[in-house]
């Protein structure tokens, strides 16, 4: 089946899409938007003594450095955020792979962002909190003891997955949208991409399962803000603005949150480098 959004243009694809689209310059607008955005959101509620709950993913990851510096340039206090991690590789036991693993998201996290904000400034480690795949109940729980997620980050899979909520079409879409924080397998379509993207190819040596944040916890964020960068995300920003929902193409069942964006790159909009 031959599906006409695949072929539309930047004029096109920006038309009348089912969610909110920004198409910005290049990744580095794209990242610096997202740290604004997060920047932005914990300045207003520290001004209001109030608290900041993020869900954050690891990929995109460009935004951290910019964050990072905003955060220490502008002496944002971060002792009252709570960055709230989508997820995690797991070995083959189903446990954390070590943070020194070259894929462990905790390990780039305290690298890239906890480790280069001013101890002042930085918040506290229990409030850096990355989902347990021994305690599945604890992250749910939680978003709902600090009274929901303010803005729930991320990017989008080659399958259309958020966070590893991958694909399945077995499910409703009401069925798929019911899905909390759970240890899952992840799909060949995505260990794959991973791979290319993030893991030199070394397909062999991928990780098999993740722990990952529910879609349900994406979907009751009172704010999404999704980035896209990359070539086969020509397709998926397509299928997200334009198909029909379904358990299929996850994202796409987020087209009817109230406060959704989704940015990409010209790169992105274009149909051919």
């Amino acid at each position: 089946m031959k599906h006409d959004y695949y072929s539309y243009t930047k004029e096109q694809l920006l038309e009348n899409p089912k969610m909110k689209l920004f198409c910005l310059e290049d990744n580095a607008a794209v990242f610096k938007q997202m740290a604004e955005q997060m920047a932005e959101e914990i300045k207003a509620h520290n001004a209001e003594g109030g608290h900041t709950v993020f869900i954050c993913p690891v990929g995109p990851v460009g935004q951290y450095p910019y964050f990072v510096d905003l955060v220490n340039e502008q002496n944002i206090s971060l002792k009252n955020v709570w960055f709230i991690n989508m997820d995690e590789y797991l070995d083959d036991e189903k446990r954390w792979v070590p943070e020194d693993h070259p894929l462990s998201f905790r390990g780039l996290m305290n690298r890239t962002v906890y480790d280069r904000i001013r101890s002042e400034l930085v918040m506290p480690k229990e409030q850096r909190v990355f989902p347990d795949p021994f305690d599945t109940e604890r992250v749910p729980k939680l978003i709902e003891e600090l009274g929901g997620v303010d803005i729930a980050f991320g990017g989008i899979g080659i399958n259309g997955h958020v966070a590893f909520n991958e694909a399945d079409a077995s499910l409703t879409n009401e069925g798929f949208l019911a899905q909390k924080t759970r240890v899952l397998a992840i799909t060949p379509e995505t260990r794959t991409a991973n791979a290319i993207g993030d893991f030199n190819g070394a397909l062999e040596d991928m990780p098999h399962y993740c722990v990952t944040i529910g879609i349900y916890e994406i979907a009751h964020a009172r704010k999404i803000r999704l980035g896209c960068f990359r070539n086969w995300h020509r397709a998926v920003v397509r299928r997200a603005a334009y198909g029909e929902p379904s358990s299929d193409f996850p994202v796409s069942l987020l087209q009817s949150h109230p406060d959704l964006t989704l940015t990409f790159t010209d790169y992105v909009a274009a149909l051919s480098d």
